[in-house]
């Protein structure tokens, strides 16, 4: 702690190892965690439960306890294992389970009794379908005991056998669906140890097992039964040079194999065995493959990310799907290939310590989208078909490349109104359009289609600002008039303000649609595309033009905008 760093005093030291304290307490307090609490009260119905670093006293039900069979065994100061649910609840309440927290930690024993590779205690409870319900008994999981590892005999009859503390040894366990497998049969041939001494000692490191039988398998191994009289397992990175997720990928239950003998331990009477170190190890014969270099591979298994390949048997590899194609944004290998396919593809890398090789399926043909930059530059037109689209785009197929171009609605017409515009698109259409960039590394191409057309707004490339045009009017409202400027493709709005320079006339209403008028260009900017007119402006540069043609400025300002009108648009017809 860094709060009270500058302070030297006795208090400041003790509260900051309290401080320190209770900070390191409260780390252990997390959700879904089982942690120890002390029972601080008992009564009909709750016991209280004392937990450092919680707010508040859990509390159990009784009943809770009476099911898991410590109902009337708990007293006050004893401790007990709970889970931790809730820290606070919608009613402000810590939340715990002494239940819950058996069967995590009775799992876990189990796990542990597993990977050991040691008996468990449990009592046959019941009947069930292909075999018998187990119940540990320290923790009171449940297992499931087939039929034909009851015992080494069959038996016609296990009544004797139901409630009685027996031995059994788990053969399989599933942590996700929570199920565990166990056996008597197994622990009935393994307490014949001296048998089985006798039995590990014909084995030597060397020797070879022929016809060994698939017997079960975990996520770190496979079980071989050895002429009835053995029980072997092959871990997982001996059973293939190749990559292996699973042995349920390469055995079933009940196959054959040949086994080497690797290790033989006398004190856990124990014999290792192997299945690759049978055949040569391929890998060796990387140093015939070259980088960059095209090569057939067979395709032996089929995954959601990619494909497992065969350079040669034994010498396997991943294909990921992202190396699948230049073009499909989430290629699937399904869709593509089926187990046994022969198809091509090209070496990226070669780790001899990691024992890996890289593969590449489309690097075999020419990147579509280096071909697309010599073919097509940036400025080409080329054709396509309209194959996808969102709200704000659409993604062209161009002809003959297998590529999608992303061209979006600004770039799709030179109205204003694009989501109009983008509405009258479907799949298939056939379009015409430019190449407005590539890039290669990233595989993206944007093209443009308003590009392929002249602009409108070219129009104004001749115009001046002042310059007087007719328009046509085409409707009006109470903001102003919506014009079209005569020879142009585009329309424009007249503000209200810029109708006439007194406010009494600027009155949309007066103008009707079909109506032709004299306007002023007020503001161009041709890369902007941006234009402004004004009937006001029009006005004023006609009353300062008559103004210095036919009298003073006082004058002038008297005269009727009508009548200085007319009379310039006589003067300027004679002459």
């Amino acid at each position: 702690m860094e709060i009270y760093k500058d302070l030297k005093t006795p208090a400041s030291k003790e509260f900051e190892k309290l401080l320190n304290s209770q900070l390191s307490k409260s780390k252990n307090i997390i959700e879904g965690k089982v942690i120890e609490g002390k029972i601080t009260k008992i009564t009909e119905k709750f016991a209280f439960l004392f937990i450092e670093g919680l707010k508040s006293e859990p509390v159990l039900d009784i009943n809770e306890l009476k099911s898991m069979g410590i109902g009337d065994k708990i007293k006050v100061g004893e401790k007990i294992s709970v889970l931790l649910e809730r820290i606070e609840d919608k009613n402000g309440e810590v939340l715990v389970s002494a239940s819950k927290a058996q069967k995590i930690k009775g799992w876990d024993k189990l796990v542990d009794a597993y990977e050991k590779n040691e008996p468990i205690t449990g009592k046959i409870t019941s009947k069930c379908k292909g075999g018998v319900i187990v119940e540990h008994m320290d923790t009171g999981s449940l297992m499931f005991c087939p039929g034909s590892q009851i015992s080494d005999k069959p038996l016609k009859d296990i009544s004797h056998l139901i409630n009685e503390p027996l031995k059994f040894a788990l053969i399989k366990l599933d942590k996700i669906r929570g199920n565990a497998c166990v056996s008597r049969r197994q622990i009935i041939n393994s307490n014949k140890k001296g048998d089985k001494a006798k039995i590990v000692e014909k084995y030597k490191v060397g020797d070879v097992i022929k016809n060994a039988v698939v017997k079960g398998y975990s996520s770190f191994g496979c079980f071989f039964d050895v002429n009835s009289e053995l029980d072997v397992l092959v871990h997982l990175q001996e059973i293939s040079y190749s990559r292996v997720n699973h042995p349920d990928e390469i055995f079933n239950i009940g196959e054959k194999h040949d086994l080497l003998v690797i290790s033989v331990d006398m004190e856990k009477l124990q014999v290792g065995c192997s299945i690759k170190q049978l055949s040569p190890d391929p890998f060796e014969h990387i140093s015939n493959y070259e980088l960059n270099k095209k090569y057939k591979v067979k395709v032996v298994k089929i995954m959601d990310f990619g494909a497992f390949c065969e350079l040669e048997p034994g010498l396997s590899t991943l294909l990921h799907s992202s190396e699948l194609s230049w073009t499909k944004k989430n290629p699937s290998a399904k869709k593509m290939f089926k187990i046994g396919d022969e198809i091509e593809c090209v070496i990226t890398e070669i780790d001899k310590e990691k024992r890996r090789v890289a593969i590449s399926h489309r690097l075999t043909t020419e990147n579509p989208y280096e071909t697309l930059e010599k073919k097509y530059p940036v400025g080409s037109e080329i054709e396509g078909v309209v194959n996808s689209q969102n709200e704000y785009a659409i993604y062209v197929k161009l002809n003959d490349l297998d590529i999608d171009a992303f061209l979006h609605c600004n770039d799709l017409t030179y109205n204003s109104n694009v989501e109009e515009e983008l509405k009258k698109y479907k799949k298939g259409d056939k379009l015409k359009v430019k190449i407005l960039e590539i890039k290669v590394d990233q595989q993206k191409v944007r093209v443009g289609l308003k590009q392929t057309q002249k602009d409108p707004f070219d129009w104004f490339k001749n115009k001046k600002v002042n310059e007087a045009i007719t328009v046509k009017v085409i409707s009006s409202d109470n903001k102003g008039l919506l014009v079209n400027p005569e020879g142009c493709e585009m329309n424009f709005v007249i503000k209200k303000s810029q109708i006439a320079i007194n406010a009494s006339d600027a009155r949309p209403s007066r103008f009707v649609g079909g109506e032709r008028i004299d306007a002023a260009i007020a503001e161009i900017d041709i890369n902007k595309r941006k234009a402004t007119l004004s009937i006001k402006l029009l006005e004023e540069l006609n009353n300062k033009e008559a103004v210095s043609k036919f009298g003073s400025e006082a004058s002038g300002k008297n005269l009727p905008f009508s009548t200085l009108s007319d009379k310039l648009k006589d003067k300027k017809n004679k002459e």
